[in-house]
């Protein structure tokens, strides 16, 4: 007997079509890949700014200094030449002189020779000054500590990588291969109405099994449907571009920034930081406008009388939506789509076209509360001679139910919930 192939990986949230063991190991994949970059990312910027710059600041035992010349660095970048200033000098330790060029902890290169010039000035050959010696290694001193608040903006980029990668990489693992339901302990089923419905189910190797449609019973009719696609997913994924993205920006706009401050701009770098920051706002401002319409429409369940469904008999469905926001009109269609891949040369393509729609439910002007759902219940009738869900692996004909509502001032929005349609009872007898 031919092995029934899962059409849907999950029972509630985003959907999966095809190898489940592949598309999980591709995410896991990517989300590791990730979260190494930003371990990683992280690991450099502490070891090399973060834990030298505190060290300093903390641990560093402070003595008395004496200058005995002063000079600038320069070294060639990429726009130009930039410069640190070093001072030279002796300080005494348990009675051990010492003698370094030094100035603060984190090396740091400024484009303005002039502005160089002046951190010099402050240091005077043949004064002394306070000076700070690293306990572990004397030879170490600083003239200058502080702390730089660009380095710390710069953990931003790290973290937000090993946050998306390890969430992302979590959540996958988790839900390896597996539904919710399937995870959780069993739910009780309604008993069966040995009146109510259908013949036995036989096996059909091309028609997807109904079992992950099935499996959630619901609150008025037998079985709850699962939606394509969760408005979460979606959330968390603008939420994680604009994070990473006004980041980036932040990190640039504070260089930028800090440039100007010290009189010396960087109309390039500046040019360059505007538009970013402009993206970086459209974006939050974008991702405010979809989490008030996904919070403010509230979640659209759908029930169904039973299933598998047959073409020419009916069904009862109750279609029910929550939420703040006032919907202007809500229509419920029965659609049938057929999706075919084939190659084209060495590429391969995947066609979709709709061969039947037909509006099922249509109401206007619909006040939702949170604690009391709109309900409205429906009788629904597959066309008699239809063709019955199939999927092969070049071929596929699904049926579903989407719901689509208008909200006023708020984008449009779509679910659709997945049915399986057997052939008709006669001809599988046959």
């Amino acid at each position: 007997m031919a092995r029934s192939f899962r059409f849907y990986e999950k029972k509630r949230g985003h959907r999966r079509t095809g190898s489940t063991g592949w598309a999980s190991f591709g995410e896991a994949l990517f989300f590791g890949i990730m979260f190494l970059v930003g371990c990683g990312a992280l690991a450099l910027l502490l070891l090399s700014l973060i834990v030298p710059e505190w060290r300093a600041n903390r641990h560093f035992a402070e003595t008395r200094c004496t200058v005995l010349e002063r000079r600038i660095v320069d070294k060639p970048n990429k726009n130009g030449t930039v410069y640190r200033p070093e001072v030279h000098i002796r300080y005494q330790v348990e009675g051990d002189t010492y003698e370094d060029w030094t100035y603060d902890v984190i090396e740091v290169y400024s484009a303005s020779r002039e502005e160089t010039q002046k951190l010099l000035d402050e240091f005077e050959p043949g004064k002394q000054y306070p000076c700070w010696f690293d306990p572990m290694n004397p030879e170490k001193a600083v003239l200058v500590r502080g702390y730089s608040g660009w380095a710390y903006l710069l953990l931003l980029i790290p973290i937000s990588f090993m946050t998306i990668g390890g969430v992302g990489l979590g959540y996958t693992v988790t839900h390896w291969n597996t539904s919710a339901e399937r995870r959780a302990a069993p739910v009780q089923r309604k008993p069966r109405d040995q009146f109510e419905d259908e013949l036995a189910k036989p096996e059909f190797p091309f028609i997807p099994a109904d079992t992950n449609l099935t499996n959630s019973p619901g609150t008025t009719l037998r079985y709850r449907l699962p939606t394509e696609g969760a408005p979460g997913w979606a959330l968390f994924s603008i939420f994680a571009a604009a994070l990473l993205w006004n980041t980036i920006s932040a990190v640039f706009a504070v260089m930028a920034f800090q440039r100007h401050m010290r009189g010396d701009p960087d109309w390039t770098l500046t040019i360059f930081v505007v538009p970013f920051l402009f993206a970086g706002v459209w974006l939050l401002a974008y991702l405010v406008r979809q989490l008030i319409a996904t919070t403010g429409v509230g979640a659209t369940r759908i029930e169904i009388s039973h299933h598998p469904l047959y073409p020419g008999r009916q069904f009862q469905v109750l279609v029910s939506q929550a939420g703040r926001l006032p919907i202007d009109s809500l229509q419920v269609y029965l659609v049938c789509e057929e999706r075919v891949t084939y190659r084209q040369g060495t590429d391969t393509r995947t066609e979709h076209r709709r061969i039947f729609e037909e509006k099922v439910h249509c109401q206007q002007k619909i006040e939702t509360q949170p604690a009391r759902p709109f309900e409205t219940k429906l009788t629904v009738q597959i066309p008699p001679g239809s063709m019955h869900s199939f999927k092969a692996e070049h071929n596929e004909i699904g049926w579903r139910l989407i719901v689509r509502g208008k909200v006023a001032g708020w984008p449009d929005y779509e679910r659709a919930f997945p049915v399986i349609v057997h052939p008709q009872p006669t001809a599988v007898a046959a």
